[in-house]
């Protein structure tokens, strides 16, 4: 074991004890002036959130409401603000909410295409287009972006987050909480957004949607919690529960999640809200005895707004009677209620212009931004032969489902983005190409093979064939687990079929997780993987197959060869007894063989060790050459920085972009450390020939981990770095730290 050298993280306690003793800001005291005007029933109201619009209109002039979500109709909302405003006695406003996933109506690629861009400013970009449009239409308040560390591609909702790296899950999170909330709260176009789900909900066992979770303290706090703290430090004005239980206790009434971390050790000082009858669900748990004990719970716990359990507003008031609430407990959630709607401006401001929407929605620079995205999300798997670009291709043949499918290519969450906006990659390729149209399926579960046979024939024809598959929108997101992760319907049939015409093919896939795929591989020239594109999918997936565009995604998680693999992630810890290569594989065990162990090492038998593809992974239309990589100072101290550098050169004959990633491996630890963590990574452009030297700075703190005493430090010691094009390539450097 190291001897630790210990990182003091006294930071929020600093910011708790600033706190304390700074003077009272504006809002601060408008806050409290409000508050001591309200009624015990007035604060349960603000605690209550209700899905619907103008209907809702009685409760608000009563202040039985203090949220609304789902209502986007700019007039229905200032209906429900009319009322809640001239009506009621206090006059609070209503916040106005939403599920503003990966755009309002212009849709940009579902969060886990986001993260395959590996460029957080360009996030950052598309979630204030996002704010943009939906302030327009009034809302102000988004639950995103989702936090959740997935590492099993069973579970629907890796759409919705950045897949299985903690270190790419903060960057991602911070830029859009940044997108979202801008420079200032206040702004009319700032959304304030909510970090999710609160916490491990990813974890899900067997990759089954509200499943139980297993997670160790230790985990949470190295794996889990990074992206929530950072995000919290960065401004996030609200957070949401999550659905699952940690240790037995759900996160809706879990006082050391949302107290005990959130509260006392991070400073954290925004608004908690429930998922959608999160509370109500600890019944189900076993955790409560009914909807009046469960209210209990959740209040004592640190819920500061009830997402439609009808819990709070039927039995808090009964509950401070009885003395199982305090009315500090109730004082301290409007607070931070009423606090959020100050920081919006909203007493200040809160109708919306009912003409603004239809000057902001699908604005030409949103569809630029939307159309980046996608292109720069997009991941190259195989080109055999250079068959990408389809530079000098005259006649194509374009099949399959997910070709002219609007709807589908939006993905997820995707509520109020209209597929009369949404261009196909059918409609953009035929400014390309000249196109042969033929389906081939109706839908991505179709199995009807009838038309294969003029599929084929027309393949024949062609100089090329570009087959479209993937998922359907509905076969992924919250509560679309699947066992299955191959291509549903006849697809996979279907590629093959266009195969046999012995012309060169391009498969596309369009889909919300990455899906096992190994076979339809051996079937194609050429793969590129597109997460639910979005809006502008068509015009980038066109631009990308053409050549007027080079890919440059990454895999933010690890495709598997099988889903049987799951969950694998590249940043596991090591077993005593790892693979080495030579493992006996299920056909070469002879027949009657001994019985006897086969390697001894941690694999499976059909299916090797390795993935189909590693977590970072994706080619270009041109390939790049990296040096080895090299650290200034072999030797370093607990307070300096590893400055790494590596050589790299654009080899082929295109200007492209690759995305240089730092690992890291902690060789010995008082715990058990993972093989390699991702510790950084940076976009690099270079025209063909071109040589950059791309460098690294690497705080010595960012090394610190929860140890074997569970405090966070750093232990020196021998230190492992790579440089290269994603996670299982490249070779390393030491150094050490003293």
């Amino acid at each position: 074991m190291k001897i630790n050298a210990r990182i003091m993280v006294a930071a929020a306690a600093a910011v708790m004890a600033a706190a304390c003793s700074a003077p009272k800001s504006e809002i601060d005291r408008k806050v409290d002036d409000l508050l001591a005007q309200m009624t015990l029933h007035e604060k349960v109201g603000q605690m209550n959130q209700l899905s619907g619009g103008a209907w809702l209109a009685e409760q608000a002039a009563k202040g039985e409401v203090g949220s609304i979500l789902n209502c986007v109709d700019p007039v229905e909302i200032n209906a429900v603000q009319k009322a809640a405003v001239e009506q009621s006695r206090l006059g609070i406003p209503i916040l106005v909410s939403r599920d503003v996933i990966h755009g309002f109506r212009t849709i940009f690629p579902i969060p886990i295409g986001l993260a395959a861009t590996f460029d957080p400013a360009l996030v950052e970009e598309g979630a204030r287009i996002a704010a943009v449009e939906a302030t327009a239409s009034g809302v102000r308040w988004t639950f995103s972006p989702m936090l959740d560390v997935a590492r099993d591609p069973r579970w629907g909702r890796v759409a919705e987050g950045s897949g299985e790296d903690p270190y790419l899950d903060v960057q991602m999170g911070v830029a859009m909480v940044k997108g979202y909330q801008g420079e200032d709260l206040s702004d009319p176009t700032a959304m304030a957004a909510c970090i999710k789900h609160f916490v491990g909900y990813g974890a899900a066992e067997g990759g089954r949607d509200y499943n139980s979770t297993m997670i160790s303290e230790r985990s949470l706090r190295n794996t889990y919690f990074p992206a929530f703290k950072a995000t919290a430090e960065a401004g996030a004005a609200t957070l949401m529960t999550s659905f699952n239980e940690i240790d037995g206790i759900p996160s809706t009434g879990n006082k050391w999640l949302l107290k005990d971390i959130l509260r006392d050790e991070w400073g954290w000082e925004g608004m908690v809200v429930t998922d959608w009858n999160s509370a109500g669900e600890m019944i189900a748990h076993g955790f409560s005895r009914d909807l009046k004990h469960t209210t209990e719970q959740a209040v004592n716990a640190g819920v500061d707004m009830d997402m439609m359990s009808y819990g709070f507003i039927q039995y808090i008031e009964e509950l401070v009677k009885e003395g199982k609430i305090s009315e500090s407990e109730i004082d301290r959630a409007v607070r931070n209620i009423l606090k959020l709607k100050f920081e919006l401006g909203l007493f200040e401001n809160p109708y919306v212009d009912e003409t603004l929407s239809a000057k902001v929605d699908y604005a030409p620079d949103h569809l630029a931004a939307a159309k980046q995205s996608a292109v720069e999300s997009a991941i190259l798997l195989k080109n055999e032969g250079n068959v990408l670009p389809l530079d000098k291709a005259r006649t194509i043949l374009v099949t399959g489902p997910l070709a002219d499918a609007p709807y589908e290519q939006m993905g997820t969450w995707a509520f109020d983005g209209q597929k009369e906006h949404t261009v196909t990659p059918l409609a953009a390729l035929r400014n390309e190409y000249n196109v042969i149209w033929e389906p081939g399926l109706a839908y991505s579960r179709d199995k009807n093979k009838s038309s294969f046979a003029k599929v084929r024939a027309a393949a024949a024809k062609a100089d090329a064939a570009v087959v479209f598959v993937g998922e359907e929108a509905i076969l992924s997101g919250e509560a679309h687990s699947l066992s299955n992760l191959n291509l549903q319907g006849a697809q996979s049939e279907l590629i093959a079929e266009v195969a046999k015409a012995g012309k060169p093919v391009v498969v596309v896939v369009i889909a919300g997780r990455p899906l096992t795929i190994e076979r339809d591989l051996a079937n194609c020239d050429a793969m590129l993987y597109s997460f639910h594109p979005g809006t502008m999918g068509g015009p980038a997936l066109a631009d990308l197959i053409k050549g007027k565009a080079v890919p440059s995604g990454k895999t933010p998680m690890t495709f598997l060869r099988d889903a049987g693999q799951a969950p694998f992630y590249y940043n596991h810890n090591n077993s005593g007894r790892p693979c080495n290569g030579t493992e006996t594989l299920l056909e070469d065990i002879p027949i009657a063989a001994g019985q006897t162990s086969l390697g001894c090492t941690s694999y499976y038998l059909d299916t090797g060790y390795g993935p189909l593809f590693p977590f970072g992974y994706g080619l270009s239309y041109s390939t790049f050459e990296y040096g080895a990589p090299a650290v200034a100072e072999s030797v370093v101290g607990k307070d300096d920085v590893v400055k790494a550098s590596v050589e790299l050169k654009n080899t082929g004959k295109h200007e492209a972009t690759e995305v240089v990633q730092l690992y890291v491996r902690d060789l010995v630890g008082s715990v058990v450390r993972p093989v390699k963590e991702l510790k950084g990574f940076k976009r690099v452009t270079l025209a063909p020939g071109e040589s950059a030297n791309v460098e690294f700075e690497l705080p010595v703190s960012d090394l610190a981990f929860w140890n074997i005493d569970m405090e966070y430090v750093f232990e020196p010691g021998d230190f492992q770095l790579w440089i290269a094009g994603d996670s299982a390539s490249g070779a390393h450097v030491g150094f050490t730290v003293r």
